[in-house]
């Protein structure tokens, strides 16, 4: 397989559980559509098109779908990585297999690889948005199921970075947690009690009481949610004025227009969900010749 110097990101065996599934899923009883048109013994090669100027991202996994099918089919060819940024118009991967095998892994092969590329392509435009500046662009958690993993493995690949993964990485205080565990104090003071000395804590502030209770209580972290660029730039200078040391995030509702804004307040972080749950998947086709 095609292997990407950021693939340590993902566990390779459970990738290739999960593509085991979703070929399973799409092919039922099987293929019957190339079953009843398409000789056995029909051999093809097809070409991945770009349709339009992406961020490739995914070859590999998709190179890992023809490959559950065939395991002697020979494997993707291609002259670019996960990463590298490719124009309309060009054909970055070839296969050459069995041609059952090539149109019966065709739709999963392509969904995979336009959704990642579509997060990575979206992801390389807001990490160039804040260029210049201290901040760092990260995902969320708003993923779609089983799919976590190659999302922000895509994040990744655009440029942007990794928040976390799932709910036993770090302590990140909500509003609803603070309004159950009784006020800011409360929560950050239980969290600390209960938390790994490796885990950092996170409080999620809308305003400035919140933000001073949260910095007294001892936060590492401290969100900045929904503000307005001017008011997320006065949170900054207050929170450093306590704690040079804490660590700022930003967030809700950020777009490639306003991301820049936030970055230049001094902010950290700027966490953006839409890397994930409002990419759109890039147009990429797979065109089968006879070989």
């Amino acid at each position: 397989m095609i292997r990407n110097k950021s693939m340590n990101l993902l566990d390779n065996m459970e990738i290739l559980a999960d593509i085991g599934q979703f070929l399973a899923e799409d092919l039922g009883r099987g293929d019957i559509t190339t079953r009843s048109t398409v000789p056995d013994d029909v051999r093809g090669r097809g070409k991945f098109l770009a349709k339009e100027d992406l961020v490739v991202c995914g070859i590999w996994i998709a190179d890992a779908v023809f490959a559950h099918l065939d395991p002697e089919n020979p494997k993707v060819e291609t002259s670019v990585a996960d990463g590298d940024e490719v124009k309309e118009g060009s054909v970055f991967a070839t296969l050459e297999g069995y041609a059952d095998v090539l149109l019966s892994g065709e739709r999963v092969a392509l969904n995979l690889l336009q959704r990642l590329s579509g997060i990575a392509t979206l992801s390389r435009q807001f990490a160039k948005a804040v260029e210049g500046t201290d901040a760092v662009v990260v995902d969320t958690r708003k993923t779609t199921p089983g799919l976590r993993m190659m999302e922000k493995y895509a994040v990744n690949i655009g440029g942007c970075k990794n928040h976390r993964f799932g709910l036993d990485d770090g302590v990140l205080i909500k509003d609803n947690h603070i309004t159950l565990a009784g006020g800011v104090r409360e929560a950050v003071e239980g969290a600390r009690d209960v938390a790994a000395h490796l885990h950092k804590i996170e409080v999620e502030v809308t305003n400035w009481a919140q933000l001073r209770e949260a910095i007294q209580a001892g936060a590492d972290i401290v969100m900045l949610d929904n503000q307005t660029p001017d008011e997320t730039a006065k949170l900054v200078g207050m929170a450093r004025d306590m704690n040079p040391d804490v660590l700022i995030e930003a967030s809700g509702g950020m777009t490639l227009d306003t991301v820049r804004s936030y970055a230049e307040a001094g902010v950290d972080l700027i966490s953006v969900g839409m890397l994930t749950h409002s990419a759109r998947a890039v147009d990429i086709s797979f065109k089968i010749d006879i070989s």
